[in-house]
């Protein structure tokens, strides 16, 4: 069934003709989240002026602290609701935040296939009150937590160092979605904290 899928999509064109599994261009990695991904940007009702500092800059660490209290409200509903089980937290993260960047800023994507990680670089470009142009930049990465897994945690943050390394950052944040049958109730699970990755950058934990 996997093959029939993957050949099915390959002919299509929407990914790449030799292995390893991968979307075949920058267009539709960038078309192909944003179609699946659409009724959840129509249903943020946050206003993305809200997220621009009187300097200019992005207001990442409230964007969180909003998505968060989002998902504990709309969390089960959208995943017992049939969207897209299987990668429903990554999109719904990934269509709040083109919501609330539209029109400001870019989302720029990578999907680490076999490796159950989507790597995300937010661009902000800003200019501060006395002209001065700025790119503010912020990286996040996204997993999930299934049944019969380890925690994601350590590898997370290995692999969020190597990206980071790669985008010259020295923070960034790890989303890790609980999709565990067992896993503690929505609201209880769903925490901002900070810890600090192999390399000892600070590192945001966003876990939900």
């Amino acid at each position: 069934m996997y093959d029939d899928d993957v050949s099915y999509v390959r002919d299509l064109g929407l990914i790449a003709h030799r292995a390893p599994v991968r979307v075949a261009n920058p267009i539709y990695r960038e078309v192909i989240v944003r179609v699946l991904s659409s009724s959840i940007q129509e249903s943020v009702t946050a206003d993305p002026r809200s997220f621009i500092r009187p300097d200019g800059t992005f207001d990442f660490p409230k964007v969180l602290d909003e998505f968060a209290d989002w998902w504990i409200e709309h969390g089960d509903f959208l995943i017992t609701g049939g969207f897209y089980n299987e990668a429903a937290p990554q999109l719904i993260l990934m269509g709040y935040l083109q919501r609330v960047v539209n029109g400001g800023g870019y989302v720029e994507r990578e999907y680490g296939v076999g490796a159950g990680r989507i790597d995300l670089h937010v661009r902000w470009p800003y200019t501060t009150p006395d002209g001065t142009r700025h790119l503010q930049r912020e990286a996040l990465e996204l997993k999930t937590w299934r049944a019969g897994r380890a925690n994601p945690l350590p590898q997370g943050l290995k692999q969020l160092d190597r990206y980071l390394d790669r985008l010259g950052l020295d923070a960034g944040t790890l989303a890790i979605f609980d999709q565990r049958p067992d896993a503690p109730d929505i609201a209880e699970r769903t925490v901002i904290t900070t810890t600090t990755s192999p390399s000892g950058r600070t590192i945001t934990l966003l876990q939900g």
